[in-house]
Order: C-alpha cells, then structure tokens, then sequence
C-alpha cells in the first residue's frame, strides 16, 4: 500500500481550475462525490446514497456533473427530455430539467458527448454557479455526481462543495488516483478534512485498514497552510455483492431491488452518517 502510494512528488501537476475558493454554506448541505479514476461506482453510490437520505424525510437532489460523460440517466432507467445541456443554452428552464427519480429524489441530468464541456470556461463556471445558488435553497442535501479525475471541471464542481466524500475501491490504481486527488484537493482548496467511502471491499475491516495506510501517506507529505495534517474520515465500506452487479444491469437502484443485500445495509449506514450532518430546512 505504502509502496503503491509514495513518493508524493510523483503526484501529477492539476491543471489550473482556479478552484481554490469554497462556497460559503447554502441552505442545502451540498457534498460532492468524486473520484480519482472512474469506473468505481461513483454514480452508483450518489444514487443509491440519494434515495437512502430521502428515506430519511430529506429532500434531496442529485446534480449530474460529469459534464459530457453524463451516465445518471443510465443508472437510474431515466430518459429525459430536458437535460443540464438544455438549460445552459437557454431553450428551457432550471424548473423544466429537474425530475423526480425512482427513489422520491429530484435528479438535473446533464447530456452526455457534449465536447464543449470538457474544459472550464467562463461560462461553464458562471452556468454551475447560477444552477447552484437557484437550487440548493430547496433542498436538505445536494449531492454533485462529479466526473472522476483531477480535470479543471471536476475541480470546479468539487469547489462548489460544503463536503467531499471520495469514493475508491481497494485495487492500487484506484488508491493512487485517490490520493493524487485529495492532494490536489487539499492543496488547491485548502481543505482540511473529507471522507472516503471503500467500494467492493472484500472483507469487513477493508477500508477503515485502507484510510489509516491512506492517512499516514498524507500525514507525511501533505500538510495544510497551518501545518497540520489533512485529516481523512472513513465513511465505511460498500461489500463486493453480486446484487448490485444485477441492479446495475437491470438499471435498478440496489436499495429498491435487493435492500436487504450487504451493499443496501451498508449504503443506509452511509446515510445515517451523512444524516447526522445535515440539519433539514424548515419549509416555508
């Protein structure tokens, strides 16, 4: 482990995302769900994760901000009419995009193959602000379904973000884009602590195992400005299970189609944890 994740000084340069500023706290507790490397159940974990928390009496909404790799709707057996894509081109409404998916939670889908967002511009940066701002006053939780990686948008949605919970499973590869990215995020905006979920964990014991090795790597080479240590929470573990292989196929959420399941128990451990974050906001 320790060998897969040092030295440090090997970490890839981020682009300049000029994401080095945090929202101040809406009204929602937005959490951004990323990763180092794609392919780990990111999108599945947001959305299982959303239905969860609504279970909770939460009003949640997922944001798809995998601009032009979007893959929400796949998950989640939604064809959408009006997308993200939609609205930033004027020829709908934020109100028009926003769906109600299986599991009672709101989803905004982006489109995907969309080329022209794939690198930040100007205003790329002012439309997620704007979707931001309008929507978040609506909701408990927001939870940003960003693209994986260190690319100048997924730091940029990353930036958006009260929370960070980074999603990773146990193979090498993905620990070491794991931390190539909570480098980045602690370096560039200057975050002092977020959490990490184990997905497909073998055994029970797994990821809480993988965050301490994770965090000795960090204590040793990433600091923040004050000297201390980026602290990284583990969050649990997702169990590998044939269930969710089948929902996925089936295009099911796992919590609906197998809640009894080990991953289904362990996703409603997620929310519970993530719950006692959150303070709902009385409606008006």
């Amino acid at each position: 482990m320790n060998d897969v994740l040092s030295p440090s000084s090997s970490t890839p340069a981020a682009p300049n995302a000029k994401a080095a500023h945090i929202r101040p706290p809406s009204r929602a507790h937005i959490m951004a769900v990323t990763s180092g490397k794609g392919g780990v159940g990111k999108t599945f974990v947001s959305a299982n994760l959303a239905a969860a928390l609504t279970r909770h009496g939460l009003r949640v909404l997922v944001l798809d901000a995998d601009l032009g790799l979007a893959n929400l709707d796949v998950v989640l057996n939604l064809y959408p009419k009006v997308t993200l894509h939609d609205v930033f081109t004027g020829r709908a409404t934020l109100q028009d995009a926003v769906v109600v998916a299986p599991g009672g939670f709101h989803v905004l889908l982006a489109g995907s193959g969309m080329v022209e967002y794939s690198r930040l511009t100007p205003e790329v940066r002012n439309q997620l602000i704007h979707v931001i701002d309008t929507l978040a006053p609506n909701y408990d939780v927001v939870l940003l379904d960003t693209g994986a990686g260190i690319s100048d948008v997924v730091l940029f949605s990353v930036s958006l973000a009260n929370e960070v919970l980074i999603v990773a499973t146990p193979e090498p590869t993905s620990l070491t884009d794991a931390y190539a990215a909570i480098k980045v995020l602690a370096t560039q905006q200057k975050r002092h602590n977020m959490r990490l979920v184990i997905n497909q964990a073998a055994r029970p014991g797994d990821g809480r195992a993988i965050t301490g090795q994770l965090q000795q790597v960090l204590n040793r080479f990433v600091h923040s400005e004050s000297g201390l240590p980026m602290r990284l929470i583990h969050m649990g573990d997702i169990p590998a299970d044939k269930a969710v292989r089948e929902a996925v196929m089936r295009r099911q959420l796992l919590i609906q189609a197998s809640p009894g399941c080990a991953a289904s128990l362990a996703i409603a451990q997620l929310a519970n944890r993530i719950k006692t974050m959150v303070t709902p906001v009385q409606q008006a």
